[in-house]
Parts: structure tokens; sequence; C-alpha cells
């Protein structure tokens, strides 16, 4: 039973069968938001929700199965984890004081497609793992913030309070700013009050946009390309012992198969007469 449901999970079809189920699912939430379809085939979609969930609890057994008795191959894997408490979810009631957390799992079972995409879970895990470095350059963005909104306030608060009348409104004035959503209605009311105000919002704008978001670049492409090694080093990791031994089995069989025919060949040529 282990090494059909391993010859199942290997298979290649196996993975696009489930991405398959998780974007028909998708589809199906979809659906569920025209009221028409929601109300005339209501039934259909339950039903069609109730196959999608058997279909991913059948998936979870056969995984699970698979790397049995060795569990932890299995739950050690974060993204199975993942996949197997979105399984749990699905088969809470959607009634009651639970029908919200039913509607939340059905949500995830879309984010299931990042867990079934290996290129996917790469970027995440690029993402995850550069929350750290993004930490400090967060740091570094509030303190360039809270300079820049102390002094905003104190050039502009009175001649333009609508942007600059307190530190709050300040901070979001340049939120405004740094994203470069009409920035330069901001910066000419300032220029009013002196012409060259500009320097302040130039300065700002090649600091907190060019630069700071320039670190968050470099610091996720590096760390994007330590996952791919570790991704390639995973896909050439040397096989276990169960895999050799399946291999041996085969090649056992196939060696067995060409000494048959071999023999066989040999008795027909000794049977045949010499013309």
């Amino acid at each position: 039973m282990r090494s059909l449901c391993q010859r199942l999970v290997d298979h290649p079809w196996f993975d696009r069968t489930i991405i398959g189920l998780i974007l028909f699912n998708a589809l199906l939430l979809g659906l569920e938001t025209i009221p028409a379809l929601a109300e005339g085939y209501g039934a259909w979609l339950d039903w069609a929700n109730w196959l999608i969930i058997a279909a991913f609890v059948l998936e979870a057994a056969v995984k699970i199965t698979a790397v049995a008795p060795r569990w932890r191959r299995y739950f050690g894997d974060g993204w199975n984890v993942f996949d197997f408490t979105v399984v749990l979810l699905s088969l809470v009631p959607s009634t009651g004081e639970t029908a919200m957390i039913a509607r939340l799992a059905r949500l995830l079972r879309v984010m299931r497609l990042i867990s079934a995409i290996p290129e996917l879970r790469v970027i995440v895990t690029t993402l995850l793992r550069s929350l750290p470095q993004i930490g400090h350059i967060f740091l570094l963005m509030g303190i360039v913030f809270y300079i820049y909104a102390v002094a905003g306030y104190q050039l502009f608060h009175a001649h333009d309070p609508e942007h600059w009348g307190n530190l709050p409104i300040a901070l979001l004035t340049l939120f405004r700013v740094v994203t470069l959503e009409d920035w330069t209605d901001v910066m000419y009311t300032a220029m009013e009050l002196h012409p060259a105000m500009w320097i302040y919002f130039v300065s700002f704008v090649v600091l907190g946009t060019f630069v700071i978001i320039n670190l968050f670049i470099a610091v996720v492409l590096n760390n994007l390309e330590q996952a791919k090694a570790e991704r390639l080093e995973e896909m050439t990791v040397p096989p276990s012992r169960d895999e050799l031994l399946r291999e041996l089995r085969v090649t056992q069989q196939a060696l067995a198969r060409l000494q048959k025919q071999i023999g066989d060949n040999g008795s027909n040529s000794e049977d045949r007469p010499w013309s």
C-alpha cells in the first residue's frame, strides 16, 4: 500500500491534478459571488465543494501513507502542515458559529496553489527569509520618516495645515510623497512659502523612494538566490534506502525478464533445424 501511494505521489499528474482542483475551487468561489448562479445552482455548487474537500482529504491520506511510518517526513515540512491545516479547517461545518471559519478555509484552499507550485514556494520562502533584514530597513525608513515629518511640521504647518497640521498628518503626507502619488502638488504648495523648499521634497524622494526601495530589492534578490540554491540542493539529495531498494527490485525484475528472453531465444535456436 505504501509503495503504491509513493508511486502516486511521485507521478507528475498527481501534482497537476491537485493544481487543477485548486483552480476549480477558486472558480467555484468566484461563481458563488454571482447571485443568480448562487440561487439557481447553489446545491450543485455545494456538492462540488464537498467533492473537492473529499479529494483534498484523499490527497493528504495518500501523502501520509506514502511516508509511513516516518511521519516526520510529512509533518516536518511546513508546506505539508499548511495543507493539512487547510484540509482540517475545510471539515468545519459551514453553519452556526463556525460558518466564518468554514468560509475562511475555502479561501485558504486557493492559497494552496502556492504550496502546490514549487516556483511559488521559492518566492514565499524568499520573502519569509527576508523579513529580518526587511525589519532593519523598516527601522531605517521609520527614522527617516520621523525626521522629515518633524521637519515638515516645523516648516509648513502654519502655511499648509491640511498636509502638515500635526505629526500623524505629516507622516501620511510623507507616505503620499514616497509613493509618488501627486507629491508635486504638495511640493508646489510648500514652494509658495519659499522657492528653495523643493530641496526638502526632492531629497526625501531620492532617499525614501530610490535608496530604500532599492535596498528592499537587493535584500529580496539576495535571499532569492539563496532559496534557489537550497531548492537545487533539495533536488539533488541522495536517494533514501527505500528508494534504492525499490530501484534495485525493479532492476532485478528487468534482468530476470531479460534472462528469460535470452533463454527462450536460445531454446528456439537449438530446436530450429540446420539448413
